[in-house]
């Protein structure tokens, strides 16, 4: 069934007319043209579609659009500002937190909700925060220092 959905999509008030039982991950991608957020496994475990829905990390091929009616979404395209990279963003290419670089903006949003809620996280909860993102290339502690050096003060996750 159509419903008119709206809500701010990277700071711009946004509505759409469509059903809301489709998942967010598409109706990003296919209506809205933001393909910065990734189809991975599409039952939620990956995190390759993970985006940011009111500060919480939350995979977008498991929420209908409906649920996000009213809501702050930041996706991987509403990091960077003004020309530069996020903090996030610029510690992932200082480290070399990728490789083929699928599952880096799914990380780094994961990692952008952990840093809004303890933004310095130590070690052990960054471990924590982060173990349930998958990186089949094996970048895990790059991805890890990368996202140590923000929450010891060398960037910020704001």
């Amino acid at each position: 069934m159509t419903k008119t959905i709206r809500f701010r999509l990277n700071g711009k008030p946004t509505t759409l007319e469509t059903d809301g039982s489709r998942t967010l991950l598409w109706v990003l991608r296919d209506d809205l043209g933001l393909s910065g957020t990734k189809f991975g496994c599409g039952e939620g475990i990956c995190g390759a579609c993970t985006v940011v829905v009111d500060g919480e990390a939350v995979r977008s091929c498991s929420v209908p659009v409906s649920s996000v009616d009213g809501r702050e979404v930041i996706t991987i395209e509403g990091l960077a500002g003004d020309g530069a990279l996020h903090p996030l963003q610029q510690a992932f290419v200082d480290h070399g937190g990728f490789q083929c670089g699928y599952c880096t903006p799914g990380m780094i949003m994961n990692a952008y909700a952990l840093l809004r809620a303890n933004p310095k996280a130590s070690r052990d909860a960054i471990v924590k925060g982060m173990e349930d993102n998958l990186c089949r290339c094996g970048a895990h502690q790059r991805i890890l220092a990368a996202i140590e050096d923000v929450a010891r003060g060398k960037g910020g996750a704001s």
